[in-house]
């Protein structure tokens, strides 16, 4: 049998097909919401330090920006794809809407691998970037920030060769800047924490003690690591990570039954999440196949890395036990698993909304930049908070009220906002 890679953007599409069909949406609408309004696909020359001109493949795509200004991550990665960057410039639009925040969906990506470039080699791929893209982002147009394998440093870099060439400061025209150049507080933890927000309230809704729970968490990057400091302050307990290797290109699954210690293995972590495996074996941890943090006796999983990790063929190794699954990386779940998920009858927190932290974050980021007042870290995640509650039980109750699964009740209600704002504008 001939294997053929799953492509993310025909995912992006189904799940919204499906939706239209609920919504009886018009063959107009969805046209328009079916693919991105606008694509850009370039060239990115490089002199690296060696003195060599090496040339990188850059995207942005902005899928809709009918509610505001579009809004999405740059990510590094050697594997990006321009359908994987139009799936994820979707997937912000639902995003971005489910939440009730005045913006739409984009994505960008530079296709690299920070692990094999100095910094000063991916400095001049960010401003090599935004040079290609300046005359279509900015505050009123679309606003990038962090995603994968990028960081706060990234987005400065960004800023600076920007405001160059536009001779001006507009911090607000990126968001996950450092704290004190534009950044705001609560940035860094904004995603993982809104993940465990929804964990909390589904567990509430299951009639769950949150201090009763285990979870297995694969990833350990910023999105992980910051669900599990929460999940454990608030009385959970984490006993399996996954992890990237760096030198031997796979990923190994890190367990203590009785719980991992989070500072304990940040001290032996890498920049990118990957976890030192003779340093975790020394501190006690067992070692296994990266795949085995979704076989796991827990209460709780929480995907937390990329795209489609949870498939048809492993989906089946989900224990008994598991009670809620929280999507905490983009679209980590496939059609087919997903519809296994609900036989179970698992809780799935869909990524568009278990995730949305980071983006609503960053749209505070962005408010606070425009305005040049920035707010106390207590007030950005007691903000933070809220927003993820609210969007969590209206889509819960849609679901309950509808008979929907969380994931389509919250597509509902997000396709349903972007719609009626193209038809008030005029476009459909």
């Amino acid at each position: 049998m001939t294997y053929k890679p799953f492509n993310s953007f025909e995912m992006a599409q189904s799940q919204f097909d499906s939706v239209a069909e609920v919504l009886s949406l018009d063959e107009g609408t969805r046209e328009l919401l079916r693919y991105p309004l606008r694509e850009y696909s370039f060239a990115i020359p490089i002199r690296l330090d060696d003195g060599n001109v090496r040339v990188f493949r850059g995207f942005r795509v902005q899928h809709n920006d009918a509610r505001g200004p579009c809004k999405g991550g740059i990510r590094f990665h050697p594997l990006e794809t321009l359908d994987t960057v139009r799936a994820l410039a979707m997937w912000m639009t639902w995003k971005c809407a489910i939440v009730d925040i005045p913006l739409g969906g984009a994505k960008g990506g530079v296709v690299c691998d920070p692990h094999n470039l100095s910094m000063r080699e991916q400095e001049r791929i960010c401003r090599g970037w935004v040079r290609q893209v300046a005359q279509n982002v900015g505050p009123a147009v679309d606003i990038p920030a962090p995603d994968v394998m990028t960081s706060a440093q990234h987005m400065l870099w960004i800023l600076d060769e920007f405001e160059s060439i536009k001779g001006a400061r507009l911090p607000g025209s990126i968001t996950g800047k450092p704290v004190g150049m534009g950044g705001s507080l609560g940035r860094t933890e904004a995603t993982g924490f809104g993940v465990v927000f929804s964990v909390r309230e589904a567990l509430k809704e299951l009639g769950i003690r949150v201090k009763d729970t285990t979870a297995s968490v694969q990833g350990f990057g910023n999105v992980a690591q910051h669900a599990i400091q929460l999940y454990q302050q608030i009385g959970g307990t984490v006993t399996c990570v996954s992890s990237w290797d760096q030198d031997d290109k796979i990923s190994y699954a890190f367990r203590k039954t009785n719980g991992i210690n989070l500072e304990e293995l940040l001290k032996i972590t890498n920049r990118y999440g990957g976890i030192d495996k003779t340093k975790a074996r020394d501190f006690g941890y067992e070692l296994l196949a990266g795949d085995q943090w979704i076989e796991q006796d827990v209460d709780i999983l929480i995907p937390a890395a990329l795209e489609h990790q949870i498939t048809e063929d492993n989906v089946g190794g989900i224990s008994d036990k598991v009670k809620v699954v929280a999507e905490g990386a983009n679209g980590p779940t496939t059609p087919g698993a997903d519809a296994i998920i609900q036989k179970k009858g698992i809780f799935l927190i869909p990524d568009f909304l278990a995730n949305a932290g980071g983006v609503i974050c960053s749209y505070f980021e962005q408010v606070q930049s425009n305005m040049n007042y920035y707010w106390t870290k207590d007030d950005v995640l007691g903000r933070l908070d809220v927003k993820m509650t609210s969007a969590f039980v209206a889509v819960s109750e849609l679901a309950r009220k509808r008979n929907l699964s969380m994931r389509d009740a919250a597509y509902v209600i997000a396709v349903d906002r972007v719609a009626k704002a193209c038809r008030d504008r005029g476009w459909v």
